[in-house]
Formats: structure tokens, C-alpha cells, sequence
């Protein structure tokens, strides 16, 4: 058995942000397949059928608990992450997966959208993180995986708000890396490249533009690229299946892309010229 994997903990907690859809519900029943606690949270728990169906076909239904948290809200964070901890007495992993996908060129985004966009995706994120990074340091073990994009490593136009957003987690991710090395706490970010959920059909229904725009036409092309990626995109449960094996990791890496050109594109952000992943960029949404 290769000893950089660790499978001996039993019953290990694992709190989910966002888990009603999408990354967040497939690695819920992951998590749970794996004999974990799954503590599956969502802003609105009427929206949890799905994940309980699911759970119930695949036999996991008695290790997936739910709550209810806003990741907006702080008293629901707190009274979620105190609700584990009394319930448990750990929180063993954290996976900050909610969040949603903005769009729109610059000058048509709204202030309250990209404040919103931001609220959620990284103000939301950093505020569930404090919140269990008490427990954590005080176990002197954990693992938090905050769920990046290639966004995060490489901007396309139309997507401002959103590339803005993963590019904010990246950096906080580095530092929270640092901060807790000492406690025996690691800090991953996985960076999924486009996958069948529906984060960007939800996205692409909140485009943000005016009549007569300037920019319709190039907004009218990032918009072809992004339905064709959608469309072609792989199954979403690669990405689950690559936490299911990030959090059996001692050392993990800090950045685990994943995805169609994912790994391509940040192999290219590294040696090729600005100017030539600029062209490339610039031809995939023309």
C-alpha cells in the first residue's frame, strides 16, 4: 500500500457546503460510500430529494446527515458548526464547495452582482472556514479542500465576477496553507475545468448585458463556447472521485487540477508568453 495514503480512521466527519447539486452532492454520496459521516449542508433543505434519493439507492442513506446552512448568513454557519461539533465532537474534513457562476462583460455587471458573486463565493468560503478552524486546530488535524476552477488560473472574458472570485480563493488558500502547516492541518484546491453541472447553465441564465451592447458580439461568442463546453463537458463524478482520494492523502498537493485541458492549460499559464495564451484564449471564444 502506498504510504502517502491514510484509510485506517473510521467514522470520520466530513462537513460539505452546497451539497443539494452538483460537485457537492456527488461527493457527498463519495464520502459516504467511503464509510465517512457526511454532514451534507444546504441553503435550503427542501432542496435535498435529490441527494436523499440517491443515498437511499446506494444504501449510504443512515451516514448522510443534513442541515441547514446559508453560507451568507453567519448565525447559520455557526449554529450548523455547532450542531456537528456537539453532535460529534469533530470535524475531521471541510469541503467549501457552494458557490455559483456569474457572467456578463465589466461594464454591464452591476456593483451588487459582483458583491454578491463575491459574498458567496469567497466571503461564504472564508466564513464557514473560520468557523471550523477552532475545532480543527485544537484536534491538531484536518483537511479542507476549497473548490477552485481553471478559472482560478486562467480568466476568460465574460466571466469577470466569477474568474475574479476563484482567483481570491486561490490566494486565501496559499496563506490558510501556511497558517495551519504547524497544526497538522492541510489546505487543498481543486480545480475543476468544465463538467456537466449546473453551475453554468445557472450562469448562463444570469448574463448580465444591455440592449445595443458593444460587446454583444463577443459576449454572443463566449456564450457559443460556453453552452459547447457544457455539452461536452465529462461526468461530473471525476471530480468527486479525486477528493475521495485527496482526503486519504498524509501530503496532499496544494493544487489538483482537473478536467478537459485543465492540466494543458496550466502547464501552458507556465511557459508560454502572456501573449501567445492571450491568442489562444481569444480563439477558443471568437
Amino acid at each position: 500500500m502506498n504510504s502517502s495514503i491514510d484509510r485506517s480512521a473510521p467514522n470520520r466527519v466530513a462537513l460539505i457546503t452546497g451539497s443539494s447539486s452538483g460537485f457537492g452532492l456527488l461527493i457527498a454520496l463519495n464520502l459516504a460510500q467511503q464509510g465517512f459521516v457526511v454532514i451534507a449542508t444546504m441553503r435550503d433543505l427542501a432542496r435535498r430529494t435529490a441527494l436523499e434519493e440517491q443515498a437511499a439507492r446506494q444504501g449510504v442513506a443512515d451516514r448522510i446527515q443534513y442541515l441547514q446552512l446559508d453560507v451568507n448568513e453567519e448565525h447559520s454557519i455557526t449554529a450548523a458548526v455547532q450542531t456537528i461539533f456537539r453532535q460529534h465532537g469533530q470535524i475531521d474534513v471541510l469541503i467549501n464547495n457552494a458557490g455559483y457562476a456569474a457572467g456578463g462583460f465589466v461594464e454591464h455587471v452591476p456593483m451588487h452582482a459582483w458583491r454578491d458573486q463575491l459574498e458567496t463565493n469567497v466571503f461564504g468560503l472564508i466564513a464557514v472556514t473560520r468557523a471550523v478552524l477552532p475545532i480543527m486546530r485544537k484536534q491538531r488535524n484536518g483537511l479542507i479542500i476549497n473548490m477552485s476552477s481553471i478559472s482560478g488560473l486562467a480568466a476568460f472574458p465574460g466571466y469577470a465576477p466569477y474568474a475574479t472570485s476563484k482567483f481570491a480563493i486561490e490566494g486565501f488558500s496559499e496563506s490558510l496553507r501556511h497558517e495551519m502547516a504547524p497544526f497538522g492541518i492541510k489546505v487543498v484546491l481543486v480545480e475543476p475545468g468544465s463538467y456537466r453541472t449546473d453551475i453554468w447553465s445557472k450562469g448562463l441564465g444570469s448574463i448580465h448585458t444591455k440592449p445595443d451592447s458593444p460587446y454583444q458580439p463577443q459576449l454572443d461568442a463566449v456564450l457559443r463556447y460556453s453552452r459547447h463546453s457544457a455539452e461536452h463537458a465529462p461526468d461530473p463524478r471525476q471530480v468527486a472521485d479525486l477528493i475521495g482520494r485527496i482526503v486519504h492523502q498524509r501530503r496532499p498537493r496544494l493544487r489538483y487540477p482537473v478536467g478537459q485541458g485543465s492540466g494543458l492549460l496550466v502547464l501552458a499559464r507556465k511557459l508560454l508568453p502572456w501573449s501567445w495564451l492571450e491568442w489562444i484564449i481569444r480563439r477558443a471564444t471568437k
